[in-house]
C-alpha cells in the first residue's frame, strides 16, 4: 500500500506560531524522513508554514533532492500585485503540486471575503493549478468558487474542522462541509483526526464523523494525512487508526484514501 501524507510542515529558526505544533525552532527534511521512515510513511506533501518567512525555499530544497518522497503546495501572498507574475511558471517548480491558503495570519483574515483572493481562482483554473484551502472558518466560500470554476481541482483542509475543539461541537458544521461533495472538483483533506477526539486511541468519538464524509466524498477525494507536528499520537496510529480502526474501509478503497487517490487528484506521479 502506497502511503501519502496529505500534508505536514517544514522550518527553521522559528518557533511555530500555533502553540499546537511542537514547539521546537527546527524541523528539517532529514527529521521529517527519520519520522516517516519510522512511522511507514512512503511520501508527504510539505505546506510551507506561515510562521516561517523562509519555509518556501526549505521546502523546495527538499523537494528537490527527494521527488519521490516529497511535494509540496505552496503559497504566495495574494495582496500584493507582483504575486500575479508568480503564478504562470508555478508548477515548473520542482515538487509543486498546487497552492495551499491557510488565512493564519492577522492580515489574512478578511482574503476569502473582500476580493483580495478574487483574481486567483480563474488564474488557477486556467493553469490546472489546484488549490488546497484551511476554509474551516470559511466554508461558505468554497461552494460558489467550485460552482463558478468547475475546473478548478479545491481541497479542503481537516475535515473542515476548526482547532482547539473536540468530538460534536467540532463537527457541528458538518452538514456544510458534506453539501461540498455534490460538487465532483472539491475534496477533502482527512489531516489531523485524531486532534478532533476528545479520548485516546483509536479516537472512537470521530470514528462516525469520518464515515459520514467518506460515504460523501467516497475515496478518490478523502485524502488521509497527520499535520504530524501537532497530534497527540505517533504516526504509526495515525496510520493504524484508518488501516484497522475503520472496518468500512477496506481493499482499493482503503488504498486510495491512504495514498493513491491524493496523487490522482494532484498529479504527483511516484516512480517506486
Amino acid at each position: 500500500m502506497l502511503i501519502v501524507d496529505a500534508q505536514v510542515h517544514l522550518w527553521a529558526g522559528h518557533i511555530p506560531a500555533n502553540p499546537g505544533h511542537r514547539q521546537i525552532p527546527d524541523f528539517l527534511t532529514d527529521d521529517l524522513l527519520k519520522e516517516m521512515n519510522e512511522g511507514g510513511i512512503n511520501a508527504a506533501i510539505i505546506h510551507p508554514p506561515s510562521w516561517d518567512p523562509n519555509s518556501d525555499g526549505l521546502a523546495l530544497e527538499a523537494a528537490k533532492l527527494h521527488p519521490n518522497r516529497l511535494s509540496i503546495l505552496g503559497k504566495i501572498p495574494l495582496d500584493q500585485d507582483a504575486s500575479r507574475s508568480l503564478v504562470d511558471g508555478w508548477m515548473g517548480q520542482a515538487g509543486m503540486l498546487g497552492f495551499r491558503f491557510s488565512f493564519t495570519q492577522p492580515h489574512q483574515a478578511t482574503w476569502p471575503t473582500d476580493g483580495t483572493m478574487d483574481w486567483i481562482w480563474p488564474e488557477a483554473e486556467l493553469l490546472g493549478i489546484p488549490v488546497a484551502l484551511m476554509a474551516s472558518n470559511y466554508m461558505s466560500m468554497v461552494a460558489p468558487i467550485a460552482e463558478k470554476h468547475p475546473n478548478l481541482k479545491l481541497i479542503v483542509d481537516h475535515l473542515g474542522r476548526v482547532g482547539g475543539k473536540t468530538d460534536a461541537e467540532s463537527f457541528a458544521t458538518l452538514p456544510e462541509m458534506l453539501a461540498l461533495a455534490k460538487y465532483p472538483n472539491v475534496a477533502i483533506k482527512a489531516t489531523g483526526a485524531p486532534s478532533y477526539s476528545s479520548g485516546p486511541y483509536p479516537y472512537s468519538s470521530i470514528h462516525d464523523y469520518l464515515h459520514q464524509i467518506y460515504d460523501a466524498f467516497g475515496p478518490e477525494r478523502m485524502f488521509w494525512g497527520t499535520d504530524i507536528t501537532r497530534m497527540p499520537c505517533s504516526w504509526k496510529q495515525c496510520v493504524t487508526l484508518f488501516t484497522e480502526e475503520l472496518p468500512w474501509l477496506s481493499g482499493t478503497d482503503l488504498d486510495l484514501v491512504m495514498g493513491q487517490a491524493v496523487c490522482n487528484f494532484l498529479g504527483w506521479d511516484i516512480t517506486e
